[in-house]
Formats: structure tokens, C-alpha cells, sequence
């Protein structure tokens, strides 16, 4: 059975994680120990709240440098949500410097009349990595549960593996390269499709 390290750093919903990967056929543990993180088969890096909180308190814990290294080694690795954006250089939501994995920034939705931020609730996912392991066993343009009012705008465009569009913008919901997978929307509160979404990344540690 895959082991999955889920970070804990006090920024996630980390027993909705926990219990998504367990019902899957995953062996979840929540720690915030270097030493078990590298430990495990996988790496998951959840996260709710604001950019600012999230990077203090990574490098509090002194985990910052810790989940470069992870990312670096070639370990998989699964970030969700808040977990997707500190990938990043920075973000306009704060002044504090991400993890810098990948070039670009954290943007906020540009406002539109009639237009919701945050984006919360159900959308369609398009995909644009579609062979990528995670997708499998999905059907076309599948509908995802997201809470956000910022997304990431990756320099690479290669490096979105799916969009989604709110109002008339057209953004990136998950990314993917190499080991590392991440999704804007949160596949614990996306019912079927998001736990197919966990099951194919357990089975990818294997």
C-alpha cells in the first residue's frame, strides 16, 4: 500500500485530504516531520487561507526548503488549492515570496459585471494535458468543486494541464510536470471524479 505524506502546516483541510487518499487505497499520514515526508512514496501539500500565512508559516516549520527538495528529487508530489499557488514566485494577494518551483504569479480574477469572486462552487475542467495518468478514467470536461478569488498564470504555458473558465476568463486549474501535479480545485469536495482523481495518483506511487 502507498504511503502518502499530507504536509500539515495549519493551512489545510487536512482530514478531508487524509480521509479522500484512505478511501482510495492510500496509507494518509499528516505530519509535519521532515524525516516522514521524505519517508513516504508521495507528498501531498494541501492548503486554505491566504498566500502570506501559508509561506510564514511553512518556513516557520522550516518546511519550505524541505518541499524544494522533495519537488527536486523527483518524489511525487500532489499540491491542491492554496498548495498550487505557494509553487510559485508570488502573488497579489500578499508580498511574501513563494516557493519560486515555478515561474509565474498568483493572479486575482479580473472583475466583470454579473461576475462572482470568489469562484466558489462546481465547474468544468478542460483539459489540456489529456493523457496525463491523473485524468484517467475521467470523463470529457468533468465538473470539479473550487473556492478561490485567485489563480496562478504560470510563464510556461505547457505547464497548465487544465483550464477553467469563469465569466469570460480563461484560467489554469491544475498544473503538471514532471512529479509534480497541482490543481486549483480541491478533488476531496469534487465527490466521483475527484476521488478518481486521488485513486490515480495513489496508483501512480506504485
Amino acid at each position: 500500500m502507498a504511503t502518502i505524506a499530507i504536509v500539515d502546516y495549519d493551512m489545510g483541510n487536512l482530514h478531508s485530504v487524509c480521509k479522500g487518499l484512505d478511501v482510495v487505497g492510500g496509507q494518509p499520514t499528516i505530519s509535519d516531520r521532515p524525516e516522514e515526508l521524505w519517508a513516504a512514496d508521495g507528498v501531498v501539500l494541501p492548503g486554505v487561507g491566504s498566500f502570506d500565512p501559508a509561506m510564514e508559516q511553512l518556513r516557520r516549520r522550516g518546511l519550505g526548503t524541505v518541499i524544494q527538495e522533495i519537488i527536486a528529487s523527483g518524489k511525487p508530489f500532489l499540491g491542491i488549492c492554496l498548495g498550487l499557488q505557494i509553487l510559485f514566485q508570488g502573488s497579489e494577494e500578499g508580498t511574501e515570496p513563494g516557493l519560486g518551483v515555478f515561474s509565474g504569479m498568483v493572479k486575482h480574477f479580473q472583475a466583470e459585471p454579473h461576475l462572482t469572486i470568489p469562484h466558489m462552487g462546481w465547474n468544468q475542467l478542460e483539459f489540456s494535458q489529456c493523457n496525463h495518468p491523473c485524468w484517467q478514467n475521467l470523463p470529457p470536461q468533468p465538473w470539479v468543486y473550487f473556492v478561490h478569488s485567485y489563480y496562478v498564470a504560470p510563464e510556461d504555458p505547457q505547464l497548465t494541464a487544465a483550464y477553467v473558465t469563469h465569466g469570460q476568463q480563461r484560467v489554469t486549474a491544475a498544473i503538471a510536470q514532471g512529479n509534480v501535479i497541482a490543481s486549483q480545485f480541491h478533488p476531496e469536495k469534487s465527490g466521483p471524479t475527484g476521488l478518481q482523481i486521488l485513486k490515480n495518483f495513489v496508483q501512480s506511487l506504485s
